[in-house]
């Protein structure tokens, strides 16, 4: 992981007077990237289709990362999850990732982090072997690291979603061919507190 992410450091990093660093996400980051998520996609980012894949998951492994800044504080976040992207035509179920949120602090927008990140979570997944990643989000901006609405034609959200924001990225050739049917999450539950069984 560790020369994954000095490689995406060394070939994207901006030439900004921000000097930032991509990091494994540590459970001392939790409270930080929430409020950084709240700020910067608003009130109703928990009631997204996406939220309901992620909603009580754990990350993929090894596929949540941060960029910090010199004094080690998130100013940027991305995790990816675990999911079934439909099946093929004979009925075989087809592994994938679910990207999302990717944000970075306003105070650090436009200064290619956002970028920086999303070049390690892609590099960090092929390393993995996973074979295909998708999001919702804005076109232009996934599309210059290869999304395409065209991978997700014949895939679903649970629940409501913008047909031309569903984007995907095939990391394995022809992962996605001929696959159809709606998302679900597959990756591990958290485990639920002594607090909450007693409750």
């Amino acid at each position: 992981m560790a020369a994954v992410l000095d490689s995406v450091r060394a070939l994207f990093a901006p030439k900004t007077e921000t000097a930032f660093r991509i990091d494994r996400e540590n459970p001392g980051d939790v409270l930080a990237r929430e409020r950084l998520l709240d700020a910067a996609m608003g009130p109703n980012r928990k009631k997204k289709s996406s939220e309901s894949i992620r909603r009580d998951r754990i990350p993929a492994e090894g596929l949540a990362l941060v960029a910090r800044d010199e004094a080690g504080h998130v100013i940027a976040t991305v995790r990816l999850w675990d999911i079934q992207a439909g099946v093929t035509p004979e009925g075989r179920a087809v592994p994938a990732l679910l990207l999302g949120p990717l944000a970075v602090d306003s105070a650090h927008e436009g200064k290619g982090i956002g970028g920086a990140l999303m070049r390690a979570a892609i590099l960090e997944a092929k390393k993995r072997e996973h074979g295909a990643i998708l999001l919702v989000g804005d076109a232009p901006y996934y599309e210059r690291f290869g999304f395409s609405a065209a991978k997700t034609a014949t895939l679903m959200m649970p629940g409501p979603f913008e047909r031309h924001r569903f984007l995907g990225l095939e990391l394995k050739d022809d992962w996605l061919d001929g696959v159809a049917g709606i998302i679900v999450p597959t990756g591990r539950k958290l485990a639920v507190s002594a607090t909450r069984k007693a409750a």
